[in-house]
């Protein structure tokens, strides 16, 4: 009774406090919705259309595959509620909790409802009758997250033998398509196969059903989206498919799945599109750039004999010596060749006090600058410091690991002055030779002037106000240090993915073999940090130092990097120019990684590029309305300040406050009115932006037909 109590009163104030805006927004929205509205503001219906609020359902009981389904709801800023199906205070599920009533008319609280599986068991017959009704009534979408095949859902049941008793087991390494109903509809960004992951052949990685639909009848219909084909048979069988039952309908997915998977990364979008119908608030980018670091600099090389860098981390007082890594003029040829065959830009952070100290010890002639400077319109350039000091603690390498010196049991640092000079000096290089850049971005050396553990555990108290001074506004920090941004004086973090090219490798042969090092066991001749950590690192067998690259570096930093790009992350990736030198082995992966891309997807959905300050944008921006979704929504609302919903046709989403909102439409949506100017801009088969909206500007999207 209790619950039933609350969400009446829940439902009447929205209907009280469904808008709290000004009479002139107000009219603005009830007439483009299809209303009129009295002089003294209060709207009377003119249509009995049905309002639809922007968020999603997700009543869960837990199991991986919806848990992935949320994480994609997550990544796209996309508002949804959680029933929790295991805790004994959940909610009852009943037709005062699913929708009410607005100013307008009937209100579907939810625009799309996610389930375990179609029939959970820990819903009553109730329950499951007011899903089915609402569903019905208001045309919304149900997403069964992992299914059993059988009648319920149209599928024949899996019997493993004759014409359709499909497959049940292991689906590693197996190919599946996108049908062409699939194509014409949520998946029309995907043009390639979709391949399970078979990253060990000691472990089975995922399972499910591969099940052949039952024949169609007049009240229920099945199409299949995503296919495979049956092992031992010349059928193919569905994974991933809606049934029909009357105008009530459910996506199956008979993929036991989970977040971290490659091809539920490639699938995730197209069942968000399914649920809400191409109409949601979020926004969804595959962002992928890369920055080199160290242009103009003599890279250190690690020493194969030595198992060590010299200048970094071999044994103090050691003898152990290699020759240094420089890119040279052919070096820049080839980065612009490829750039330009690939069509990808690459970012590269330069330290001008390198090209200086070069000169000076070549007859006042660096070549390598020369060549740049020719080449200067054609990558993005960055302000890598004037020389790449280390701007934290001031080391102390007579111990190794090296720690900070300490005088009196004080901490030295990198003043503040010497920091400013590292940052201007560098500035004023590039303008001085006409280097194109930013000058409020940085990436300091080493990531250092921040906390680096466990040695340093706090920033140098210099460095903030010196990036204050200087009037940096973005910075760098190491992604696998610290993943989420920060604000440090003026600037705003933006952390990079270090790629497992290492800095001190120019050739196959040594990539190989400091890896082996970091990754083989004491007995198999490494450093046996991974038997040691095994929480945080996993040991594998020794890689020949003639194909290890090529054959397990390239593609395991290809599957990693794919899980980035389609994760809808804008933060960039890092190298090192020592990369792009003598084997040039940075681009057997890049190559991989593009290639895979474009094999993937359609020419509708390109790999985006943000500059490094839209890094920094893009993830302000995320973070700021995630903050917003983890508030309370009150009546009316669907995320905290936020009011987004469906009628006759349009969107409508209205904020307390002034603030950017994702939002994501099917193509031909405009703003105002069917002639506005286009909204968003096209990616994926759909339309899409953030936009900055208030109190007195309300964002108004008209549809192009569909489904609303």
């Amino acid at each position: 009774m209790g619950t039933r109590q609350t969400a009446r009163t829940r439902a009447a104030t929205r209907v009280r406090n469904a808008w709290r805006v000004p009479v002139t927004v107000l009219s603005l929205l009830m007439l483009m919705a299809g209303t009129v509205v009295s002089a003294g503001g209060a709207a009377s219906a003119a249509s009995t259309g049905q309002r639809i609020d922007l968020r999603i359902l997700v009543i869960s009981d837990g199991n991986p595959t919806e848990e992935a389904i949320v994480s994609e709801l997550a990544s796209e800023s996309i508002p949804y509620t959680r029933v929790d199906l295991t805790s004994a205070s959940r909610p009852t599920i009943n037709a005062a909790f699913l929708s009410g009533t607005a100013a307008t008319g009937p209100e579907a609280f939810y625009q799309a409802v996610v389930l375990p599986n179609d029939s959970p068991v820990q819903l009553s017959a109730d329950e499951k009758a007011a899903l089915v009704t609402y569903e019905t009534t208001f045309g919304i979408r149900q997403v069964d997250s992992f299914n059993w095949p059988g009648a319920a859902t149209g599928l024949n049941t899996v019997t493993g033998s004759g014409p359709t008793g499909g497959f049940a087991g292991s689906l590693d390494g197996a190919i599946a398509k996108v049908t062409p109903v699939g194509k014409t509809g949520p998946f029309s960004y995907l043009a390639g196969p979709v391949q399970f992951e078979d990253n060990s052949p000691a472990v089975s990685e995922s399972f499910g059903y591969v099940a052949i639909p039952l024949p169609n009848t007049s009240t229920r219909t099945y199409s299949t989206l995503i296919d495979a084909p049956i092992p031992g048979s010349s059928q193919r069988g569905s994974l991933l498919g809606v049934v029909k039952n009357g105008t009530r309908e459910e996506l199956v997915s008979t993929i036991a799945a989970n977040q971290g998977q490659s091809q539920f990364q490639l699938l995730a979008h197209g069942i968000i599109t399914w649920m809400t119908k191409g109409v949601h608030l979020g926004y969804d980018r595959n962002y992928f750039t890369v920055q080199i670091d160290d242009l103009f600099l003599p890279d250190s090389r690690w020493s194969t004999a030595g198992n060590c860098t010299p200048g970094d981390d071999c044994p103090p007082g050691s003898t152990i010596t290699t020759p240094d890594i420089r890119m040279t003029p052919a070096d820049v040829t080839t980065a612009v060749q490829w750039s330009q065959q690939m069509g990808f830009r690459l970012d590269i952070a330069y330290n001008g006090g390198g090209s200086d100290e070069w000169a000076a010890a070549h007859g006042g002639v660096d070549t390598l600058k020369t060549a740049i400077l020719a080449n200067k319109t054609k990558f993005n350039f960055i302000n890598h410091t004037f020389t790449h000091e280390f701007l934290g603690c001031i080391q102390d390498f007579t111990v190794l690991p090296w720690q900070c010196t300490t005088v009196n049991g004080v901490t030295q640092w990198f003043s503040q002055a010497n920091i400013l000079s590292q940052i201007n000096d560098n500035i004023a290089w590039a303008q001085a030779n006409g280097l194109p850049i930013v000058p409020s971005e940085l990436v300091t050396g080493e990531h250092s002037g921040l906390a680096t553990l466990p040695q340093q555990p706090a920033d140098n108290p210099s460095l903030a106000p010196a990036l204050t001074a200087a009037g940096i506004a973005v910075t760098a920090s190491d992604n696998s240090r610290e993943p989420q941004s920060r604000q440090i004086g003026s600037a705003t973090t933006v952390p990079r993915y270090p790629m497992s090219v290492f800095y001190n490798t120019a050739t196959k042969a040594e990539a190989a073999d400091e890896y082996n090092w970091i990754y083989n066991s004491a007995a198999d001749g490494g450093s046996g940090y991974c038997t040691l950590h095994p929480d945080t690192t996993t040991c594998i067998a020794p890689l020949s130092t003639t194909t290890g690259y090529a054959s397990y570096v390239v593609p395991t930093e290809t599957r990693i990097d794919m899980g980035h790009i389609t994760g809808n992350d804008p933060r960039p990736h890092y190298a090192h120019v020592s990369n792009l030198a003598e084997d040039r082995i940075l681009y057997l992966p890049l190559t991989a990684i593009i290639t895979k891309y474009k094999s993937v997807f359609a020419t509708n959905t390109p790999i985006v590029q943000p500059t490094y300050t839209q890094d920094s944008q893009i993830l302000t921006q995320k973070a700021n309305f995630a903050t917003t979704l983890a508030g309370s929504p009150a009546a009316g609302q669907v995320a905290a300040g936020v009011s987004a919903f469906v009628l006759n046709g349009k969107v409508f989403v209205q904020t307390t406050s002034g603030m950017p909102v994702p939002l994501t439409t099917p193509t031909g949506a405009r703003l105002i009115s069917s002639t506005g100017p286009v909204f968003g801009s096209a990616y994926e088969g759909e339309q899409s932006a953030w936009s900055t909206v208030s109190p007195t500007s309300p964002l108004v999207v008209q549809l192009s037909g569909g489904a609303y």
